[in-house]
């Protein structure tokens, strides 16, 4: 069983983490499912850009909850 959905602040939840809780955070606060919002950011690294340094600054940004 789930925690129900909130769409509140931008924050990363304890629970449902795979490394820094940075797109279960997103997914949550967008109102989207978890998978797709990690296969969009792993979809997002094979372009060319600094996604992941954007991921390590969100990281490091948003609080944990």
């Amino acid at each position: 069983m789930s925690a129900p959905v909130t769409r509140g602040s931008l924050s990363r939840p304890r629970n449902n983490r795979m490394i820094a809780g940075v797109c279960a955070g997103l997914a949550r606060r967008w109102g989207m499912k978890t998978g797709t919002v990690r296969l969009l950011a792993v979809l997002s690294c094979l372009l060319p850009g600094p996604q992941f340094v954007a991921y390590l600054i969100m990281w490091a940004i948003i609080p944990s909850e």
